[in-house]
């Protein structure tokens, strides 16, 4: 099995493979967002918390499938520990009654009492030999030294620290115990017995310390830091051997903070992986002075999800979340960059791009404006336009078309020039050639001409008794499929809005995203019941179906080519899919 690394986002965990990131699992069983995940030292199972103060212990071998589940404090966990045996977890956060808890993680029964603290704990960590001896660490500036089993109070060390201790780690081979904080300063302990050794490496960092991790031999740690550094350090000497600038020396970027990083035990080639404020993974290895690689994506709900070259195995996705980001996706590698330049600030509404091909993609967002980006330098292009109101949405054809309740605003060369007026609330809009769709709150869809700076109304279909939720051409623009409020999807002809088929009714919530097939034979459906319809237009009566492929919602699907699609949703999480039967 490849090496994994293991992370959380929203409400799920993460299993992602180290040297080929675009492999991945995902847990989903939480029901609150997830706050922390560790690794069993056998490797077969893992153990994740949350902020309702739950911990999940489950398999990440077999089937994924939740082994236990206990109830550890009346808050946020924060960190989680097992035993070199893999039999016990210590589990610490923030509650009410007590900060953390020992407990065997098959059975949950109690094997020690974390007491010692006054305030949150933010981290801990077993010594892996016997005797077992445990550190927490916290808020209150306090170290305490725990033996075990069953784990019970030894000693507080309360006079080194003067500020919070945000990270604690006993080295592999169990000689030596780390505390690291937000007064940046680097504590040795004796690993067996709790004696401070003495503090290393005073002015070194110039921001909080957040993370801390051993390498495999116990002769080197790293620390992650506020200070955009992160910095391995020789035990012995007591002196930092290498430091890497994340986003250049230098740099003012908020999100180049470096708030975690890991040691990944067990690989020849010493590679290192820091976390990013920002959300980025960046892959550093000893002796290189800039990371290896950096793994982007989106750290929020993804909102929208496009391509730029329909049907081709070669081509991007586009996604956008809840916060601004837009990021292209490579289909064939899985990897994501974060479009460039000044971006939006608020929940990305639509990205749409245009269907001629000038190379450029355009995008709404719920600060107002319209942004259109570059494809192929991934870049954002000039500066924004204020539109008149909340974008319901964008479609892109002979123009480019931005839907707000009242109007639809007409965009060319990312230009105003014109705006059509509607008779009804808009909810959503879509553009093929030189013809729209409009549709409205109170079901309609309206066909209008795309002439010029305006609309010229055509045709209005009473698509169903709900609000419409989401509209797509075919791709020659003969049939409109329109999906609406309820979970129906419907499909019209467009030259003369007769009904092809309404059979379509699958889905239990809201309709949010539409695309077909590049034959035009099949539509996909994303909803927010969590799941993925594939329509055969030839036969209505026959689908497929991808239940729960996105936790909490499906907000985005494209069809990618033959036999693939792809989807994004609340989830954080853009997923690739086969479909059986179609090549």
């Amino acid at each position: 099995m490849n090496p994994l690394d293991l992370y959380k986002a929203n409400k799920s965990i993460f299993l992602r493979s180290i040297d080929d990131p675009a492999i991945a699992r995902q847990y989903t069983e939480h029901k609150a967002h997830t706050t922390v995940a560790r690794f069993s030292p056998s490797g077969f199972y893992v153990a994740s918390g949350d902020v309702t103060g739950l911990v999940r212990v489950w398999d990440c071998v077999g089937e994924g499938h939740t082994k236990g589940e206990y109830s550890i404090v009346n808050g946020r966990i924060n960190d989680l520990a097992w035993d070199g045996d893999s039999q016990r977890i210590i589990a610490v956060g923030d509650g009410k009654q007590r900060y953390g808890h020992c407990i065997t993680w098959d059975s949950g029964n109690t094997v020690g009492e974390i007491y010692g603290h006054t305030q949150q704990i933010n981290s801990v960590s077993i010594r892996q030999q016997r005797p077992l001896r445990a550190a927490a660490a916290g808020d209150d500036k306090n170290l305490v030294f725990y033996h075990g089993a069953p784990f019970k109070f030894n000693t507080g060390i309360r006079d080194k620290h003067t500020n919070y201790i945000y990270g604690v780690g006993f080295s592999p081979d169990g000689s030596t115990l780390v505390s690291v904080g937000a007064d940046r300063r680097i504590w040795l302990y004796d690993g067996k017995t709790g004696e401070p050794r003495g503090q290393i490496g005073e002015g070194e960092h110039k921001g909080s310390i957040f993370s801390v991790s051993w390498s495999k031999d116990s002769r080197k740690f790293v620390t992650a830091s506020a200070d955009k550094t992160v910095k391995v350090w020789d035990v012995e000497a007591g002196k930092v051997s290498q430091t890497w600038y994340i986003g250049g020396e230098g740099s003012t970027d908020v999100n180049d903070q470096q708030v975690g990083v890991v040691w990944p035990p067990g690989r020849s080639d010493n590679l290192l992986i820091s976390l990013s404020l920002g959300g980025n993974l960046n892959y550093l290895a000893e002796g290189t002075p800039e990371p290896r690689q950096v793994i982007q994506g989106h750290q929020k709900n993804i909102t929208s999800l496009t391509q730029s070259h329909h049907g081709s195995d070669n081509g991007t996705l586009w996604a956008g979340s809840f916060d601004g980001r837009v990021c292209s996706w490579d289909v064939p590698t899985g990897t994501a960059a974060e479009v460039d330049g000044e971006s939006h600030s608020a929940y990305i509404a639509g990205l749409a791009p245009m269907q001629e091909g000038n190379g450029r993609i355009y995008s709404v967002a719920w600060d107002d404006t319209i942004r259109s980006m570059d494809v192929g330098t991934k870049t954002y292009t000039g500066s924004s336009s204020k539109l008149s109101g909340q974008p319901k949405g964008i479609a892109a054809a002979a123009a480019v078309l931005v839907g707000t309740s009242e109007s639809v605003e007409i965009y060319k060369d990312g230009q105003k020039i014109g705006d059509f007026k509607s008779k009804f609330p808009i909810t959503t809009v879509a553009a093929h050639g030189n013809t729209a769709a409009i549709g409205g709150d109170d079901s309609t869809v309206q066909i209008c001409e795309i002439s010029g700076a305006t609309l010229i109304p055509k045709t209005d279909i009473k698509a169903s008794r709900n609000p419409v939720s989401a509209l797509a051409f075919s791709p020659n623009g003969s049939l409109l499929a329109v999906g609406d409020s309820r979970g129906r999807v419907l499909v019209y002809n467009v030259a003369d809005a007769t009904l092809v088929t309404d059979r379509w009714t699958a889905h239990t919530s809201r309709i949010t995203s539409i695309a077909w097939n590049e034959n035009g034979t099949h539509v996909v459906s994303g909803a927010l019941d969590t799941n993925i319809f594939v329509w055969n237009l030839a036969n209505p009566g026959e689908w497929l179906q991808a239940t729960n492929a996105h936790k909490e919602g499906v907000n985005g699907v494209a069809w990618v080519s033959g036999s693939k699609i792809a989807s994004a949703g609340a989830d954080a999480a853009v997923k690739l899919w086969k479909v059986e039967g179609l090549e």
